[in-house]
């Protein structure tokens, strides 16, 4: 089993290093880039250019967008299905009106960087001061920088609630037990939506959760995966010539 990491708005790979290592038993470790489109559609085929034949996806917040599209222009490859802190909702009226309010401005005029309280905003009450967290997400904002600020905030998100049923591949929704980005009534729409699909809430910490929490989110990962894993071997091994 290999696996595809997708990160979240204004983040990258940094996102993960702290689960990482926990999820090597699983197979070599790709990360998909979010930086250079424009739509989910071609951030997914992108993502899909440079992915092994067959692996286990996990999307976080923002990147379960695009994880749930890989999954539909690529169900065959796609073997499991992880998404964390995201959700299937479209965009609600504020998020239209931030939008046109970006549009209207020039890139300069766009991005100052990922402020501290914005960024507070997204952890867990017990964590807004730690500035070792704050830090590190600003940090991955910086390095993406302005064009890519400009080119995410305007990424449009429909609404799938309708057609989740389409993906087939096991899937785990995780959600963060004080999320004030993404609430508990949007993980439960997609738990409901994906067809078979298994729901866990990570207890003492916010939306960023593979930051806050990196030991809980990779053993509820990998006691997902391990039965996935065993599931696909021994399908290999059923079709193998005897």
């Amino acid at each position: 089993m290999a696996m595809l990491l997708i990160p979240g708005f204004m983040l990258d790979a940094d996102l993960w290093r702290d689960v990482e290592p926990a999820l090597a038993e699983f197979g070599p470790i790709r990360h998909a880039d979010l930086s250079q489109d424009g739509t989910v559609d071609d951030m997914a085929r992108r993502a899909l250019a440079e992915a092994p034949e067959k692996f286990a996806l996990t999307g976080f917040s923002m990147g379960g967008y695009v994880a749930r599209q890989i999954a539909r222009q690529a169900p065959e490859r796609v073997t499991a299905l992880i998404l964390i802190a995201t959700s299937a909702r479209g965009d609600s009226d504020v998020q239209v009106q931030r939008k046109a309010a970006i549009a209207a401005q020039d890139g300069s005029a766009v991005f100052k960087g990922l402020s501290t309280s914005a960024v507070a905003s997204s952890l867990h009450p017990d964590n807004v001061t730690r500035m070792d967290l704050i830090g590190r997400i600003q940090a991955m904002g910086q390095r993406l920088g302005a064009e890519v600020f400009r080119r995410q905030s305007l990424l449009d998100r429909r609404d799938e609630r309708g057609d989740l049923h389409s993906i087939r591949c096991p899937a785990l929704v995780i959600a963060g037990e004080k999320d004030r980005l993404r609430s508990r009534a949007e993980a439960i729409e997609l738990h409901h939506g994906l067809a078979g699909s298994s729901l866990k809430i990570v207890e003492n910490t916010g939306h960023m959760i593979p930051l806050e929490a990196p030991d809980a989110l990779a053993q509820v990962m990998g006691d997902w995966l391990r039965p996935q894993q065993r599931a696909s071997q021994g399908a290999i091994a059923g079709k193998a010539p005897r």
